[in-house]
């Protein structure tokens, strides 16, 4: 099976982080919109949504009221729903098992981004045999 590629524009990576460091010790969450293909997706925007799991400095949980909120958002704007992303304020730079056994949109890119030493941003598509490492690629400028 060939990697498939998430690349996000230089801002979204940027957001990414941002939202990590002021999530503090809790993990942030929220959707990644842009351009769905099976081989790459593009992402061109981030919305964050509101982490309601009980133990948020370990788990995430999206409020699901905003997530379709925020889904709605994107398509209104043009986006395609591309995947999800959460931090790991101590985590590891990976996919933790409950990752795994929470992950429901087969086919969609789950980035991560960690803090261990420095931001690390990662992405995972989930498939039927589980998380596949993508190759995560950086592209400067806006939807063309």
């Amino acid at each position: 099976m060939n990697p498939t590629t998430l690349t996000l524009t230089r801002d979204v990576y940027d957001e990414i982080v941002y939202q990590g460091y002021g999530g503090a010790d809790e993990e942030i969450c929220g959707i990644l919109g842009g351009e769905f293909g099976d081989e790459e997706s593009v992402v061109h925007e981030v919305r964050q949504v509101a982490n309601i799991a009980e133990t948020p400095q370990i788990r995430y949980a999206m409020d699901p009221e905003e997530q379709l909120a925020a889904t709605e958002t994107l398509e209104d704007a043009g986006y395609d729903v591309v995947g999800f992303y959460h931090t790991h304020p101590t985590g590891p730079p990976r996919p933790s098992e409950t990752d795994a056994a929470r992950a429901t949109w087969p086919g969609y890119s789950y980035a991560i981004c960690a803090f261990d030493g420095y931001p690390f941003v990662g992405s995972w598509r989930w498939t039927d045999e589980g998380f596949q490492r993508e190759i995560v690629g950086l592209i400067d400028g806006s939807r063309q």
